[in-house]
């Protein structure tokens, strides 16, 4: 006979796609906008890519931010002697996420999943316990990482796009200069991603080595790895040049390049947001599992991260459209080589956040790259101001809309719930 623990898991587990769904619906698609905007890839391959890397982000990458935030935002320790409170918190947390992120995506806003659920986890351990049992302090620091968010990334989009700028596109013959750049531009950048990525990839193998009686330290393997990487993907880089035929255009070759920057965005989201899903879910099936609340670190089960991204993937693939047409067109016009430096900028803005487990907001990054890119320009007037003051209303309403309607579910919940 299948007991309650086991159905009450597979429904919280069905909330927590219905989550993931809206999550890819929204958050892949302003991931993915910008590559869509300047034409460098279709609709089609931007789900194509989203799914590969997405899942590989959210599987390999995603355990920090989930874990911050199934342990962070309250302190599950309140809940050491009334576990099942804890678990209709979450559940609220995941009804209420879900439903302001599907009406934000029918609208077309790029809101943040981020705001979302730190909003509703805030308001229902605020009805349940008070507000003391809210760990003001973490709200305090991921609150200083989405203000500081699109301002890096603005930051990083201007400054490599003003490099290409001078070094190709103000040289008499930007064509050759593009042609002596590109190789070394693969490399600095694959080797800024593996720095960022690789130590944290790179930590299991050297488990795994240990267990068997070798003994070498992680900082060893990523530097090995790193440095077999960087030489194998400038060799490629140097092939490939050699073979190909440049088109008359230069930013042709830049929608090439886009390709690769829209992989590390792809990635770099599902690194980070793919928490905002399945973190509750996490903490539910924890209590079920085990009868007690987790400790303040918490272990990802694979099965939850698979979830997760699955659920992600199928949201931009069936409702991602919108979103992506208000980023990738509806702020400015972008060029294959603008929306390369935003889409660059974003995911190494979003992967250094992942690291130190912190859930930032992906379309912070990108519409701060994408504005530092006009600024760049020198040409306020092709900004649309009008669509990132929807953006702005959208991301500000997001906390305090997500904390009360976690609040009233969770009220309702408690009345009726024994």
């Amino acid at each position: 006979m299948i007991c309650f623990m086991e159905i009450q898991t597979a429904i919280v587990a069905f909330l927590a796609f219905y989550v993931a769904w809206n999550l890819g619906a929204n958050d892949v698609a302003n991931a993915m906008g910008t590559s869509v905007g300047s034409k460098a890839i279709t609709l089609k391959q931007a789900i194509i890519i989203a799914g590969v890397l997405e899942f590989l982000g959210a599987v390999l990458f995603g355990q920090e931010v989930t874990s911050t935030l199934s342990t962070k935002i309250v302190n599950p320790a309140l809940f050491a002697t009334t576990p099942q409170t804890l678990v209709m918190g979450m559940i609220a947390v995941l009804i209420s996420g879900g439903v302001w992120l599907q009406i934000a995506t029918a609208r077309g806003l790029p809101v943040s999943s981020s705001h979302a659920i730190v909003g509703a986890i805030a308001g229902f351990s605020w009805v349940a316990l008070g507000v003391g049992a809210i760990d003001w302090s973490s709200i305090g620091l991921i609150t200083i990482g989405w203000i500081l968010t699109p301002i890096i990334s603005g930051a990083i989009a201007a400054g490599f796009y003003s490099l290409i700028q001078h070094w190709i596109f103000n040289q008499p013959h930007p064509l050759n200069q593009l042609q002596e750049w590109i190789p070394w531009l693969s490399t600095m950048l694959l080797s800024v991603f593996g720095i960022i990525i690789l130590p944290t990839l790179t930590q299991p193998l050297s488990l795994f080595l240990r267990e068997r009686g070798f003994n070498i330290p992680p900082h060893d393997i990523t530097l090995f790895t790193g440095g077999i990487a960087v030489i194998s993907l400038t060799l490629i880089s140097w092939r490939q040049l050699a073979d190909s035929q440049i088109e008359p255009k230069i930013q042709g070759l830049f929608a090439k390049f886009q390709v690769l920057s829209a992989c590390f965005v792809a990635f770099a989201h599902g690194s980070n947001d793919v928490g905002n899903a399945i973190a509750p879910l996490a903490v539910i099936s924890y209590i079920n599992q085990h009868g007690a609340v987790p400790s303040h670190q918490l272990t990802i089960p694979l099965w939850i991260l698979v979830l997760g991204a699955v659920g992600i993937v199928a949201g931009l693939a069936v409702w991602g459209k919108k979103v992506i047409a208000t980023i990738g067109e509806n702020i400015i016009s972008l060029e294959p080589s603008s929306g390369f430096c935003a889409e660059l900028a974003t995911a190494v803005t979003i992967l250094l956040a992942s690291r130190l487990g912190l859930p930032v907001s992906t379309s912070h990054a990108l519409v701060g790259g994408v504005v530092g890119i006009g600024l760049v320009q020198q040409n306020i007037k092709s900004i649309k101001f009008s669509t990132i003051q929807n953006i702005a209303a959208a991301w500000l309403i997001t906390v305090p809309i997500s904390a009360a309607l976690s609040a009233a579910i969770f009220k309702i919940m408690a009345t009726f719930w024994h």
